[in-house]
Parts: C-alpha cells; structure tokens; sequence
C-alpha cells in the first residue's frame, strides 16, 4: 500500500518544480527522508502480518530482503 504514495509525491514533486519555473525543489532531502521513512514504515508493517503466519526463519529473512530491495528503487 506505502508503496503507491511513492509516485505520487514524485509526480507532484515535478509538478511543483513545473509550475515555479525553478530547477530545484525546496524541501527535497525532506522529501527523500520522508521517502525512506515510509520505506521502512512499509516494511515493519508488511513483517508484522508475516510474524503471525508463523514462518521459519530463512523465509522470513528471504521475504524482508525482497521487501527492502523492492523498496530501494521506489525511494530513489
């Protein structure tokens, strides 16, 4: 779900940037923080139904690792 805000703050970045006629984005390592903050929400959020699942260890390990990987290109 944190995953589809993502581009919206990224779309509405570049229509801020569009409609100032400036190149660069006052706010923008905040807009990163927030980013990576929602990232890390998602993915504590995501491992707390899988805690109830009763998974083993590797497969847990295995799917926080896909989570984080997918969520390092969706913050950058």
């Amino acid at each position: 779900v944190y995953v589809l805000i993502l581009p919206g703050f990224g779309i509405i970045s570049h229509i801020c940037v569009t409609l100032t006629n400036n190149d660069s984005l006052l706010g923008y390592y905040g807009l990163i923080l927030a980013m990576a903050a929602i990232v890390c929400l998602g993915s504590v959020v995501w491992a707390h139904h899988m805690f109830m699942v009763g998974l083993d260890v590797e497969t847990a390990v295995f799917f926080s690792s896909v989570t984080m990987v997918i969520g390092i290109p969706t913050g950058i």
